[in-house]
């Protein structure tokens, strides 16, 4: 049985016309196969069936194209930029100027940017050169070099309101290199040069005038705070001299206080004695004087009961012995 069987499958090998039916069918497998299309997130797909389109754009993800009957064109919905040639443009005041543009786009309907126009990005580069130079033909030099902002505004305005038919959104436009005549750049220089040194002078007198303010008020305030502690200076002192003549007449006082109070304790003894002190003297000079004091009498019986009282007192202290 099993010798049956591997003739039968060495004479299928070996016929040209099963031979033929294994590669046909393999072809077709292949032909089918091919037909898988893996498109990413940002990719699309517009299908033509036999010249016809499809409508809508295909993806992402897996999609199937019939092999010779479709055609897939694949369009990038990502931003992306293209550089125009740089143009020789005449200014407003006639002055040729050489301007070089990036133009940044995004394709927001692919379906429309494979129908409706052929090559959207080589007519964008041509109505790019056109509106360059429509748009600087309007505005000086002086403006161009100054406004590149309102400029590039401009531009993305005009070129957007054609290519938005297109299913083409320019999204940005930036001027990247301006080149002016040579004569016209070495004039720019020199100004720029004058301005430089204009700026300058204006700095160093605008300084030295700050200076001078600086160094007045300084003085100014300088003086004022002389005055200041000359007059602290002057009430220090008076206030000085007022609390030292307070405690002088304080002093005068208690002093007086003192002497009053010393004055009322003196008996009579203290004072005769006093009294004889004076007498003596004033008489201590070379001319002659006569002092007859009105109390001389009482001054003199005042010493001799003194006296008495002097003598008396040791007798008796011998009779009590």
């Amino acid at each position: 049985m099993l010798t049956a069987q591997l003739q039968f499958q060495t004479s299928l090998l070996e016929n040209p016309i099963f031979i033929a039916f294994i590669i046909v069918l393999i072809l077709i497998l292949l032909v089918i196969i091919s037909g898988l299309r893996v498109y990413r997130e940002y990719e699309r797909a517009v299908i033509f069936r036999l010249g016809r389109a499809l409508p809508g754009a295909k993806g992402p993800g897996l999609i199937y194209v019939i092999p010779i009957i479709d055609r897939a064109v694949k369009v990038d919905l990502r931003e992306s930029f293209f550089d125009v040639p740089r143009q020789k443009c005449i200014t407003k005041d006639n002055a040729p100027a050489e301007i070089d543009v990036l133009i940044y786009h995004r394709i927001m309907d692919a379906y429309d940017s494979v129908i409706k126009v052929a090559d959207w990005k080589g007519a964008a580069v041509g109505l790019s050169q056109t509106t360059l130079r429509s748009v600087v033909g309007d505005i000086n030099l002086d403006e161009i070099l100054a406004e590149r902002e309102r400029i590039n505004n401009i531009l993305r305005e005009k070129l957007d309101e054609v290519t938005n038919r297109w299913g083409v959104k320019i999204t940005s436009v930036e001027i990247r290199e301006i080149l002016p005549p040579s004569q016209v750049l070495e004039a720019m220089i020199k100004q720029m040069e004058a301005e430089r040194m204009r700026r300058a002078t204006v700095t160093e007198a605008d300084g030295t005038r700050v200076a001078s303010i600086k160094t007045a008020e300084g003085q100014k305030r300088a003086t004022i705070l002389r005055a200041e502690a000359a007059k602290k200076a002057l009430i220090l002192r008076a206030e000085a001299k007022r609390q030292a003549s307070i405690l002088k007449a304080e002093g005068y006082s208690q002093a007086l206080e003192i002497i009053q109070g010393v004055a009322k304790n003196i008996d009579t003894k203290t004072l005769g004695i006093q009294y004889l002190d004076t007498l003596r003297n004033m008489a201590a000079g070379n001319s002659r004087k006569y002092v007859i004091p009105t109390e001389l009498l009482n001054i003199t019986g005042q010493i001799g009961k003194a006296f008495g009282a002097k003598t008396s007192n040791p007798e008796k202290k011998t009779s009590e012995e």
